[in-house]
């Protein structure tokens, strides 16, 4: 081989590995602005939840209702309300797909709700959301009602006979609502006849096969008092605990089952689980209770969030 082929193959080899070079350049420079813009819009999601935080449906602020926005964790942080990432996501997919229209969301459980539908955010950015709270007549609930201002619009009585007009909400929210009545199953079926085709049902409820659930349902008026004190601290409470079959995860299954409801998401809160405050020693007797109880009882979770979706009737006859 000649030296002049010598020194053109030097010199073509070099300016390959130039381009390469240049071109390793340009796709990191692309990557770290792709990374660089999804920190971004992850930074603006968290200021736009951090700005909802703490507000019932309907955008008004929480008053008094310190814990409905946010939890203080085991070293005294205070993070955000459980399941707020989960029905906030889906109350802004069901917002987003009708743009121009009307939503209409009904809160049933306001003095127990600590899940952030991102009303506010919403209502800001031009959507036309009309929100109705109800709640049941337990003086519990009166006491609650009463020592919170932004509540004055609840509907409270007999839930199941509480005026519901069916078809008529978009967006049920069931906020820890099922494990403190007695009927949990017709007054359940209530709110799901006031739901229009295609609406979502969101149910946040404690579980009765749960360790957490079992130890509401036993413990003294004291204990359950100081569980209360640490995860809402300044409100009434504690609320009675009934836990009919249907505040389980096989009760709402075989509920969904029945009524021809599709689950489209679940998550567990408390327990190992985490996200939950609790007194000391809790999670240890939840544990505890769990193993005595031969795996029937569960320390995985506390509480359950259920995203359920009413079928659109295709067939159904237009009045």
């Amino acid at each position: 081989m000649s030296v002049g082929r010598l020194a053109g193959s030097g010199t073509e080899t070099r300016g390959s590995g130039a381009r390469r070079a240049r071109a390793e350049r340009a796709t990191a420079e692309r990557t770290t602005a792709e990374r660089t813009t999804a920190g971004g819009a992850v930074a603006e999601a968290a200021v736009a939840d951090a700005a909802v935080a703490g507000r019932p449906a309907g955008g008004r602020p929480a008053g008094g209702r310190a814990a409905a926005g946010a939890a203080p964790a085991a070293d005294g942080r205070v993070t955000a309300a459980p399941g707020t990432g989960l029905f906030a996501r889906y109350t802004r997919d069901y917002v987003t797909a009708r743009e121009g229209q009307q939503v209409t969301i009904l809160q049933a459980g306001c003095t127990t709700a600590v899940d952030d539908l991102g009303v506010g955010a919403l209502q800001g950015a031009g959507a036309d959301i009309v929100v109705s709270l109800i709640d049941d007549d337990q003086p519990v609930t009166s006491a609650a009602l009463g020592a919170d201002e932004t509540l004055g619009d609840c509907v409270q009585g007999d839930l199941r006979t509480v005026p519901l007009p069916p078809r008529s909400h978009d967006i049920v929210l069931c906020a820890l609502l099922l494990q403190r009545i007695q009927h949990a199953e017709l007054v359940l079926d209530r709110l799901v006849a006031t739901l229009r085709p295609g609406g979502l049902l969101l149910l946040h409820f404690g579980d009765r096969d749960s360790a957490a659930g079992f130890l509401d349902r036993v413990l003294p008026s004291a204990a359950r008092r100081a569980v209360w004190r640490r995860r809402r601290p300044g409100q009434p409470g504690p609320c009675p605990a009934v836990y009919e079959r249907l505040s389980s995860a096989r009760g709402v299954q075989a509920y969904a089952l029945m009524r021809e409801l599709v689950i489209a998401e679940r998550q567990s809160l408390g327990g190992l689980a985490g996200t939950l405050a609790g007194p000391p020693g809790f999670l240890a007797a939840q544990k505890l209770v769990a193993w005595l109880s031969r795996g029937r009882l569960t320390a995985a979770h506390e509480e359950l969030l259920y995203v359920l979706r009413k079928p659109e009737d295709r067939f159904a006859r237009i009045l």
